[in-house]
């Protein structure tokens, strides 16, 4: 499903007084209130990556009616790391109770955190570092798990280590993304079932790691009604919407 080509709205708004303390909030242009998605981009947590990277998607998602709060938060080389980093995204998540976590790679990471953390209502993983153990005995980018947890593996820091989550979880991976592997998704969700929780993974065939936040690619309608269908759930019985 592609979106309709107009612009939405666009306020950047600070969460905080640290300069990275900040999100970009997307209103449909007609009135609401709409189900809010708190949005997290990835970039493994590297300074070098920041919320343009997944604007797109936001633009796309609010011109399809949903409010997106897309958050920017302090990372490796600009202050971040563990806690720092979660303790970011878990403020920005305040201003907006109750709102959906959809997050991609790292930004994946720190969505289910959040679910696990009873900070949001639900969670989407987009090819999700859902396991940090797993992605550091892969060296993925080059040990970057290692850094973001200053050297010292924890516990806290893993979702797979902190179900169950007790909100719904969803997630999405690609059979072919070869930066953050399929089999990473696939622990987490049968950990996190095997716990009780609420929790789907979608496996795509012939998908890498960017198609599912590129609104223009193939696999882009299977993300949106993921998206679709776990908002319509979750905001059925919520107030809590802009």
């Amino acid at each position: 499903m592609q979106p309709p080509g107009h612009s939405v709205a666009c306020e950047r708004i600070a969460y905080g007084p640290e300069p990275f303390q900040f999100g970009e909030l997307r209103t449909p242009e007609k009135p609401g209130p709409y189900p809010v998605l708190l949005v997290l981009h990835g970039g493994f947590w590297r300074a070098a990556y920041d919320l343009e990277h997944i604007t797109p998607l936001c633009q796309a998602l609010t011109a399809l009616g949903f409010t997106t709060w897309n958050v920017e938060y302090r990372r490796l080389g600009n202050g971040g790391g563990w806690p720092v980093t979660f303790h970011d995204v878990a403020l920005a998540a305040r201003r907006f109770p109750n709102s959906i976590a959809v997050g991609h790679s790292a930004g994946g990471h720190l969505a289910l955190l959040l679910a696990h953390g009873g900070l949001v209502s639900a969670a989407v993983s987009l090819a999700g570092v859902a396991d940090l153990q797993r992605a550091g005995e892969l060296g993925l980018s080059r040990g970057v798990v290692l850094e973001f947890l200053n050297g010292h593996p924890c516990r806290e820091a893993s979702p797979i280590d902190q179900l169950p989550a007790r909100v719904p979880l969803r997630l999405i991976h690609g059979l072919n993304d070869d930066i953050v592997p399929h089999e990473i998704a696939a622990r987490y969700a049968d950990a996190a079932r095997a716990a009780g929780d609420d929790v789907e993974l979608l496996s795509l065939p012939d998908t890498g790691h960017f198609e599912l936040v590129t609104p223009s690619s193939q696999q882009w309608p299977e993300v949106y009604r993921m998206i679709e269908r776990i908002s319509a759930m979750v905001w059925s019985n919520s107030s809590s919407a802009v």
